[in-house]
């Protein structure tokens, strides 16, 4: 990349006169803005001459300039002028918005769930006494998730179990807290001998956890003791935050775990429900289906 000296040079070389490099120095030089930083550094004829290429440069990208991405600013460096760029506030903002949505980490649901805004009624509309209790009890895990525990959301279908939670990982992603939000059934079925390890690790290890819609894979013994098993032993060990939503109750969900193709397994399903209730508390959210609005 050439540098702005030598673009002055190729200009002046190019016009074939020391004229007409004269001539683009003294138009930079009528720039209000460098003349008022000359002055405000009181800056003497040798720093300004040493400087020429910087103003150059300065008037420059200032007059391609838009308002968005990187403002030219000129700033003394040891003696002389340069040029630093500057982070504009629109740059900034969709910067920090980026941000935001790398700390809500969605897999198998829909990424408009990352618009959400949990605190804002024409997004999360409360119209019973459930859907208070639920957000009541998320505002102080959101206030104090170091202490509060998880929940365990059950409700019918389309009430708006996802929604919610999706609505309380955008605003910790506003303190600076990542979620992973997990449809449960997806992953496991997606799951391999290959990647378990891979993606039980990165489940094990969220900062906050919601498994949404557990109950509604196809439950086998691997899913629930080399899959869920593990992922909750690790969270439960870490007081990690972990969240569900189900259509079933917890003692449903218990039933779901016991059934596999070979046998009813009740022990190995009550060790991994022990560890939803050590994570979870159980709380019921009614209203209508929202899917047939």
């Amino acid at each position: 990349m050439e540098s702005i000296s030598d673009i002055l040079k190729q200009r002046a070389e190019s016009r074939g006169s020391r004229e007409n490099f004269d001539a683009l120095v003294a138009e930079t030089m009528k720039n209000p803005e460098v003349q008022a930083f000359i002055a405000q550094h009181k800056m003497t004829e040798d720093e300004i001459q040493r400087s020429y290429s910087k103003f150059y440069e300065f008037v420059r990208e200032q007059s391609k300039f838009n308002g968005a991405g990187y403002e030219p600013e000129l700033i003394m460096n040891h003696g002389y002028a340069d040029v630093s760029y500057q982070t504009t506030q629109e740059l900034a903002e969709r910067q920090a918005n980026a941000s935001l949505l790398k700390r809500v980490q969605v897999i198998g649901l829909p990424k408009e769930l990352k618009k959400i805004d949990l605190y804002n009624p024409k997004d999360v509309v409360i119209s019973n006494d459930s859907q208070y209790r639920l957000i009541e009890a998320i505002n102080d895990f959101i206030h104090n998730p170091e202490k509060e525990s998880g929940l365990y959301v059950y409700g019918d279908f389309g009430v708006g179990k996802s929604y919610i939670m999706a609505a309380m990982a955008n605003e910790l992603a506003k303190r600076d807290i990542s979620t992973f939000l997990v449809h449960y059934p997806t992953f496991v079925s997606e799951l391999t001998f290959d990647n378990v390890n891979t993606w039980n690790n990165e489940l094990k290890k969220a900062q906050v956890l919601v498994l949404d819609d557990i109950g509604a894979e196809m439950n086998n013994s691997w899913y629930r003791d080399g899959v869920l098993q593990v992922i909750l032993q690790h969270r439960m060990q870490g007081n990690l935050p972990t969240f569900f939503t189900s259509n079933l109750t917890m003692a449903e969900l218990e039933q779901h775990l016991a059934e596999t193709k070979k046998v009813e397994d009740i022990w190995p399903a009550k060790r991994v429900m022990e560890r939803i209730k050590y994570l979870s508390k159980e709380i019921r959210l009614e209203g209508a289906n929202r899917r047939h609005d």
